[in-house]
């Protein structure tokens, strides 16, 4: 699935030079589910933003299926998101104007799916996370939980291969997070997908099979014991 070789990412702060990523060599399989811990600062972001091609390293491979994501033109890395990758944010990232139904039908669009077949993925997207009855509620009605969940059934209606989240339950109680947490585990297992997920919480990171720890740009690897 994943395979990182010598990945760095460096950046400016004024005169100062910051090294993101300082030599990450990692590798992820099909199916595996990995938490990414580390201080605010220490890479950790910045590395899930590299395998979701959302940014280039400085140096350095980031092999997805054999695929070097760096070396791809904007317009392919554009499709192998699109068809791929799913992500889930902090944030939700729901547009406000948007019903549930209407927000998880726009990651179709790129795709090409025809209006009919996206209304259908979309709903059963959205019966998957639990969210059937509220299909035509905007934002503004659901609570945050909801508003996860529908940000969790657009990331997954593509049938990506991987899920991609960023700090998924940081604006959640912690009754929602888990509930969010055990959510996203099942319906990776389900799909078989691989999932990566960045968390401060340590509930959420002891939950995991396989836990790195990343600190100034440099990242540890150890297989756990999940809890829960």
């Amino acid at each position: 699935m994943y395979e990182l070789i010598g990945v760095t990412k460096q950046y400016r702060r004024g005169r100062t030079r910051v090294d993101a990523l300082a030599g990450v060599d990692l590798a992820i399989g099909q199916g595996d589910r990995l938490v990414i811990q580390g201080p605010t600062g220490g890479g950790k972001s910045t590395l899930l933003q590299m395998l979701g091609g959302l940014d280039r390293p400085t140096s350095g491979s980031v092999l997805l299926d054999g695929t070097d994501l760096a070396k791809l033109s904007e317009r392919r890395l554009t499709a192998v998101r699109g068809q791929n990758i799913g992500f889930v944010f902090q944030s939700f990232n729901l547009i406000p104007t948007l019903t549930a139904l209407e927000n998880v039908e726009t990651a179709l669009v790129p795709l090409g799916v025809k209006t009919a077949d996206r209304r259908d993925r979309a709903a059963e997207a959205l019966d998957s996370v639990g969210l059937v009855e509220r299909l035509g509620h905007l934002p503004s009605e659901l609570s945050g939980g909801q508003q996860q969940r529908v940000a969790i059934a657009r990331a997954l209606v593509k049938r990506p291969k991987v899920l991609l989240a960023d700090e998924p339950t940081g604006n959640l109680d912690e009754s929602m997070r888990d509930e969010i947490v055990d959510l996203l585990e099942g319906l990776c297992e389900e799909h078989g997908l691989t999932f990566v997920m960045v968390t401060h919480d340590s509930a959420v990171a002891r939950r995991a099979p396989r836990l790195a720890t990343i600190r100034k740009g440099r990242i540890t690897v150890k297989e756990n014991r999940p809890v829960g």
